[in-house]
């Protein structure tokens, strides 16, 4: 298989990328080498290259003008020659992209054509997108961040046209990677395009290249700049770019008596003074960190250069001297230094903003905060640093646990996505797991019901209810039906997982109810809802991670839009044309069943669902398969059959065991009715 990867902005080379050169070269340079480096690796691969762009300025290195860079004896980067050879920003980018797409396609043109490409960004889509078609090459696509969140505070053309591409890249890749839960959820999910299975979170690896032993080069970049360079270090690695805010964590730092005594603050915050690229941004976030390093003489760090010797030893450097690794970004997508953190061994204090929460979660090595929050994030490193016993444990949490994120895992999955000669949907395993909505779907039909029965005693995979219920009212119901229990209840819309404890005491699982707390302020929806005018729903409807409302489709399109203007954060999910059920924004069917998969083993897009109306969205179009019943409401009607959605003619249970018949898991013998 030969597999091509597109990213056009910032100065992607290799060995020595200079993170934070110019403002768009940052994390998903490392990600894409990472990616494309550890894909070589799998059996099958031959090839795989990596285009970018062609640019000429000394300034930022001379292999940015190499047309071909080869990096080993299968994989190269190759750049993309227009008449523009300067250095573009990803704004100036916008205006150039008709004619990296001509360029784009006279590679193709020469050959070989690529088995897969995967882009990276939106602007990357939009220059392979034609001439992949036209050859029928399947298109991969991951965003890294999106910008329909900027849109409010910084609205302009550019940013709209952005928004545009990246609307138009999601509603038409074959398949979009994404890095965490955060970024499917609530990053891809606000752009409206129904998902159909196409959207994965993979967890990308670490990145940091192994250096030889000994902190000699980060000794060197401090002496001169420390006075007392043995305190602890606190620790950060960001572009210069307001959204990463290290300016916070600076003042933060500085506002803390005992920080300023115990510890210094060393700062890489991108190539200073290079003279190409740098935005007003970046030298405004510079000003900011200059002051306050001015106003601390000798305690304040903030290195003119780095490369990845010195990134590396600066790690080491702050695991040898009890020192802490701070993320303080006001929103990260994903957090691949707060990996690399964790792969030295070095605690962190990272934003509870995006994917750092998922895995500081995972490993276990410090603590997630508000950005916002300078006085908590001070308090958490000092909690760090003052207590031995709390540090030792985060510091050999982070090398054990980051083995779970792993380059060739990932390219394994990605590879997985993949069929050959091309991508019309992923390719699927087997199916592993089986998700069902109650009313309506298993009951409805008692002939039915008694039929899906006897699968259900004698399954081949594990069985789950997902409905809206509480957990007695499902049980009352299935009991009432003669339906078996479940080996797992979901209820509650997603919000709760209740399964039996070694005594078989049925409890809420402990570890999705702390997902559902975070980014979750239950009380200042339910005070935005009362003074919106929709009601809610009787008091017995209304639980921990769900606010239940009467509400049409429309009304619930108003409240998202008002919950997103608070700067709060929900999943509004309408359903029977009359419901409105407001979640915590890590919740809902597809979450809580992706949850119970992975606690089997499996994989979510492994796993079915079975549904009828419009609550059951998100895990008929989430997972692997949905099968959507022959008497389902209008609330999907725009639900298209598909590979990942199937669309039964039987209805209630026997649409459930049709669709079980197609996928293998039922026999036709089983008497599925129309």
């Amino acid at each position: 298989m030969h597999i091509l990867h597109i990213a056009l902005g910032g100065c992607l080379t290799w060995p020595e990328p200079r993170y934070g050169l110019t403002e768009d070269t940052g994390g998903h340079i490392a990600y894409v080498m990472g990616a494309a480096l550890a894909q070589a690796r799998q059996p099958g691969v031959t090839r795989v290259d990596i285009v970018t762009r062609f640019f000429d300025e000394p300034t930022l290195g001379a292999d940015h003008a190499l047309t071909v860079q080869p990096l080993t004896s299968n994989v190269n980067i190759l750049r993309l020659r227009t008449l523009a050879t300067g250095y573009l920003s990803k704004e100036a980018l916008a205006a150039e992209l008709p004619a990296l797409a001509e360029a784009f396609g006279r590679l193709l043109a020469a050959g070989p054509v690529p088995d897969l490409i995967h882009t990276h960004f939106a602007d990357a889509f939009a220059v392979a997108k034609e001439a992949a078609r036209a050859r029928g090459v399947p298109l991969f696509y991951t965003p890294h961040s999106l910008a329909r969140d900027k849109a409010t505070a910084n609205a302009g053309p550019g940013l709209a046209d952005r928004i545009t591409r990246e609307r138009t890249a999601l509603a038409e890749a074959d398949v979009v990677i994404v890095s965490s839960r955060d970024e499917a959820e609530l990053q891809v999910g606000p752009y409206g395009i129904p998902q159909d299975g196409r959207v994965h979170a993979i967890a990308p690896g670490a990145t940091l290249r192994a250096i030889a032993s000994g902190t000699s080069a980060a000794e060197a970049a401090l002496a001169s700049l420390l006075t007392d360079p043995a305190l602890p270090p606190v620790l950060a690695i960001a572009r210069p770019v307001g959204r990463k805010n290290l300016s916070g964590l600076a003042r933060a730092w500085a506002a803390d008596a005992r920080l300023r005594e115990e510890t210094n603050l060393v700062i890489l915050a991108g190539q200073r003074g290079t003279g190409s690229g740098v935005t007003p941004e970046q030298r405004a976030e510079w000003d900011r960190l200059e002051a306050i390093a001015a106003a601390h003489p000798g305690r304040v760090a903030l290195p003119l250069r780095h490369d990845g010797t010195l990134v590396a030893q600066l790690y080491g450097l702050a695991r040898l001297r009890q020192g802490v690794f701070v993320n303080p970004a006001l929103h990260e997508p994903f957090g691949l230094t707060v990996l690399e953190a964790a792969q030295s061994g070095v605690p962190v204090v990272a934003t509870s903003q995006g994917g750092p929460a998922d895995i500081v979660r995972e490993i276990g090595h410090g603590v997630c905060v508000d950005p916002t929050d300078e006085a908590r994030m001070a308090s958490a490193i000092v909690e760090l640093i003052g207590d031995r016993d709390v540090w030792d444990r985060a510091s050999s949490a982070g090398p054990r646990g980051v083995r779970a994120y792993s380059w060739d895992r990932w390219a394994r999955e990605v590879l997985r996505l993949a069929r050959r000669p091309g991508v019309e949907t992923a390719a699927r395993p087997a199916p592993s797991l089986l998700a069902c909505d109650i009313d309506g779907t298993l009951t409805g039909s008692s002939r039915a019901a008694q039929r899906f029965a006897d699968w259900a005693r004698a399954r081949p995979v594990p069985f789950v209810v997902a409905t809206g219920r509480d957990l007695q009212a499902a049980r009352d119901v299935m009991a009432d039906w003669d339906l078996p229990e479940p080996d797992v209840w979901i209820t509650a819309v997603g919000t709760e997982i209740h399964r039996r404890d070694r005594d078989g005491v049925l409890s809420l699982c402990p570890y999705f109810a702390a997902d559902l707390d975070v980014d979750w302020d239950r009380d200042a929806l339910l005070d935005l809802i009362r003074r919106s005018g929709i009601a809610l729903q009787p008091r017995a409807e209304q639980r921990r991670w769900k606010l239940a409302c009467f509400g049409t489709p429309d009304e619930a399109e108003a409240l998202t839009l008002q919950i997103r203007r608070a700067g709060l954060k929900a999943r509004v999910v309408p359903s029977h044309g009359k419901f409105i059920d407001v979640l915590a924004p890590h919740g809902g069917k597809a979450a809580a069943i992706a949850s119970v998969a992975r606690s089997y083993g499996l994989s979510p897009e492994t796993c079915i669902a079975a549904g009828d109306s419009g609550n059951d969205r998100d895990m008929l179009t989430g997972l692997g398969h949905g099968i959507v019943v022959g008497n389902a409401l209008s609330d999907l009607d725009d639900l298209s059959a598909g590979a990942s959605v199937i669309r039964v003619r039987a209805c209630h249970a026997d649409g459930v065991l049709e669709g079980l018949t197609h996928l293998g898991l039922a026999s036709a013998a089983a008497e599925v009715a129309p």
